[in-house]
This record gives structure tokens, sequence and C-alpha cells, in this order.
């Protein structure tokens, strides 16, 4: 290995990391130009951006173990990136960095249907997990809005969830397994293609560590029998609170759903212009669907539907077709996207217990009235995941930082009625100074242990989740 470079010559000590990476990868693995890098700048947080100093495409595991020694051994922070589509800037990069994108590890390694798992490299997208299996009738159950883009690895990082994690938890209750590289090159294999391990429960600690520990290359996932059947139905009601409440009843009843999804009016108004998916005119909309046989389904949508009778529901609209439900869901995994062609937005991520729905959602009314700024909500109302997006101006001085309070807020309320930060799109930077919201500076302290057992230089991902105030030794040292 080759001497570091003087940190005070920046052009030189760019083209040295440059000439020792391209000794470990291909050359268009590379990349180093200004204009290449423009794509790495931001993740979906675009309010955000640093170009990195360099970003490399490895292609197997044993490339990222040689990306990562060199980046060690020369002291160069690392930020690992799967498809780009971090809401909370979990993959900004900083000016000093390498990025270390996984999009060409996309292989299917193994699949096993009678033990059900499936083995892939990290890069391969979510939606293609279901795409490699589903001819023999099986399914990966965490389905992100973003599945047909987000990487298996960003999954893996930031615990993600979806619609239909109400009945079949997020990424950390369909993970078995991870081979993962540490910064100093190390590889290490934990969990695998059975139900529990031995020890310690590493897996629980990598899963939703947001590349702070180490770099996923392959994931072992847990692979579902399809249903016999599903059906969606709509609801239409004529106030979020109410909504909300109906919500909160279905819960309560003991009836457990595969989704329930809500939508207000300014949410289902953007779908509608977009995927013409049949939505009812209504303030606030809840998508319910339930699974299993044709008796099972019948049952369940009784019972929900006597519970939303007591509501007084503006419509009850029960799928009658498959094209009908795909409209359905078709629609909800759009909204985000429709938002995005009519507003900026900034999409929070605060869970809450269910009962607490109705005050919430009040709550961020009025706070939308405070700051002046339009509420779109669409979020997993089943499990209190919230996904608020608050509408504002990028081009209007002041906008973003008046967003920023705004949700803060919003996320401030979230712990208060006893949830939590984040729910499936991760601390990064977006939440990183509300931490102390939630944690003490023990609890902090205790986090910030761990990762100094994995990574002591305090080189991977290392300006995200902890406050910078909390973490400045350790990032400086």
């Amino acid at each position: 290995m080759e001497m570091p470079l003087p940190n005070t010559d920046i052009i030189s000590r760019k083209l040295h990391i440059v000439r020792l990476l391209q000794k470990v990868l291909p050359k268009d693995a590379v990349i180093h130009e200004p204009q290449e890098l423009r794509v790495y700048e931001c993740d979906a947080l675009t309010a955000y951006k640093c170009p990195p100093m360099i970003a490399v495409l490895p292609s197997t595991t044993e490339q990222v173990s040689a990306v990562l020694k060199i980046c060690h051994a020369e002291g160069v922070p690392v930020v690992p990136r799967g498809s780009g589509t971090s809401l909370a800037g979990g993959a900004l990069p900083t000016e000093d960095c390498v990025i270390l994108g996984v999009a060409r590890m996309n292989a299917v390694l193994e699949t096993n249907y009678d033990d059900r798992y499936i083995r892939v490299q990290s890069g391969r997208t979510n939606l293609s997990v279901t795409g490699a299996v589903e001819q023999h009738d099986f399914f990966y159950a965490p389905d992100p809005s973003s599945q047909l883009a987000c990487a298996i690895a960003g999954n893996v990082a930031m615990n993600s969830g979806g619609a239909h994690c109400l009945k079949y938890g997020v990424t950390t209750n369909n993970l078995l397994g991870v081979k993962m590289v540490m910064m100093d090159g190390e590889v290490v294999d934990i969990g695998g293609a059975y139900l529990d391990s031995a020890g310690l429960d590493l897996l629980g600690v990598i899963c939703g560590s947001e590349g702070q520990l180490g770099v996923v290359t392959e994931a072992t996932l847990r692979i579902l029998r399809k249903p016999e059947g599903a059906r969606p139905v709509l609801i239409g009601f004529d106030s979020n609170e109410v909504a909300g409440a109906c919500v909160s009843d279905i819960i309560k009843a003991g009836v457990l759903p595969v989704a329930i999804e809500f939508m207000d009016r300014p949410c289902v108004e953007a779908v509608e212009d977009f995927a013409k998916a049949g939505y009812p005119d209504a303030e606030a909309v809840l998508i319910v669907e339930v699974e299993g046989s044709d008796a099972e389904i019948d049952d369940q949508l009784d019972k929900i539907k006597k519970i939303a009778m007591q509501h007084k529901p503006v419509e009850f609209r029960e799928s009658t077709s498959e094209a009908e439900s795909a409209a359905i869901w078709a629609g909800r995994k759009a909204a985000f996207g429709a938002m995005g062609r009519i507003n900026d937005y900034m999409c929070l991520d605060g869970t809450i217990p269910v009962n607490e729905l109705p005050k919430v959602l009040r709550r961020i009314s009025e706070l939308s009235d405070k700051y002046g700024l339009k509420v779109a909500n669409v979020f997993h109302a089943g499990d209190g995941n919230m996904h608020p997006l608050i509408l504002f101006d990028a081009n209007k001085p002041g906008d973003l930082e008046l967003c920023e309070e705004f949700g803060a807020e919003v996320l401030k309320l979230c712990v208060e009625v006893g949830g939590c930060l984040t729910g499936e799109h991760g601390v990064g930077v977006e939440k990183r100074d509300l931490m102390l919201t939630q944690y003490s500076a023990d609890d902090l302290e205790a986090q910030m242990n761990v990762k100094d057992v994995f990574d002591p230089k305090w080189l991977l991902n290392a300006a995200k989740v902890f406050p910078l105030s909390s973490s400045d030794g350790r990032r400086i040292g």
C-alpha cells in the first residue's frame, strides 16, 4: 500500500486515491470527473446536496473489501449507497468521501423454496426479489412505495417497511442473514438460512444501522407463499380525524388486515390526476386490504364494514376485480411521485400509537395553519407509521427553513404521544439533531459505543444519525 499523501493538497490526494482504487476496480467503476459525480450529490432528500470526492461501483464482495481496505488505510470517509431513494439523506455525501454504490451487485445467488429463502446481492431492487420467485407462487413481503427502484441494501440499512408490513412485518422480520464487509475490509457472515442464530443478535444490530457499521453485500431473505386471494376496499370519510378513529377501532377489534393505508384530500386529488385510480371524492380515504380464502376474506370485510359504518363513511367500495385492485394499489404507490409533480415537499416519517391518530392529525392541521404551509397526509395507518408531506417552494427564500421547523414540531409531537422519530426512512441527516428529543445523552453514548466497536475510526457514514455535537470527538478522532 502506498503511503498517504498530505491532506493539504486536495487535488493530489484525490488523484492518489483514484489511482489506488483503479488498481482494484475496473476503470469504469471509479467515477471522479466533477460532471459525472453530480449524479451522486444527493439522494431523494434533494434539499441537501454535496458532490462526493469519488464514487465507486464494485461488482463483488471482494471488490468492496478491496475498496474499504484502501479507504481505511488512507483515512477516507465512505458513504454506502443503494439506489439513492433515501428520504432522510442517508446517502448524502461529504466532499471528502468515497460513495460506495452497490447498484452493479444485483444477482440472485441462491433460491430455496423448500426452506423458503432467497439469497441475493444487496444491489438487487426490492420488487425484483419477488419477480425472481413469483413464478413459483412465492413473494417477498416488505414493499416500500419505492420498491420498483429501492435496493435491498438500503432496505436493510433503514429497516424499511411498506404497505403490507402491518401483517408481515418490516425488513428485520424478513431478514435471515447478511454478508457484510467491515470498514477495514474484513468480510463477515451474520445469520444465515435458518430462523435464528445462537449468541448475540448481531443481525438485529445491523438491520436499521444506516450503513454505519459495515457494507452489506449479500442478504438472505425470507420468502412466503402467496395467499389464496386478496381484496382491498376503499372507504371515504368527511374528515381526517374520523378516518383516524376508524383505523384505531379496526385495530382494537382484533381484525388484522394485511394493510391499512391513509390518504387525505390533497394527496387523493394529486393521485387521481396522475394515476386515475378511481378514488372517491372525500376528505380522507382508507385502503384496507385483507387476504385468505374467499370465506376468510368475506368474514374479515364484513367485520371491517360494520366498524366503518359506525363512523358514517361517505363511501364504502369493495374491489370487484383484479384490475380494480391493481388500480387501487397503483394509485397508492404513486402518491409520492404524484405529489412531486405539483410541489416541492418534505416527507416525514414519525410513528405513533394507532389510538393517537385522531389527535395527531388534528394537531398537524393546526400546525399547518400556524406555519402557512399545506400538508398532504399519506401513511401506513395500520401500524401508525405517518408520512405527512409538507409542501413548500424550494425557490422561495426561507421556505425550506420554515418547512424544517414545521417538520421538527411534527416529529416532536410523535415522540410526545408515545411514538418515535422514524418508522422506516431512518434518521440520516434529516432527524439527527432531533435524536435528543427521543434519547438521553447516555442512550446516545451507548449507541455510539456500538459504532466504536464496528468502525473505530468513524469512517462509515459518520455524519449521520447522531447529533454532530454528540459525535464531534469521535469523527475528528
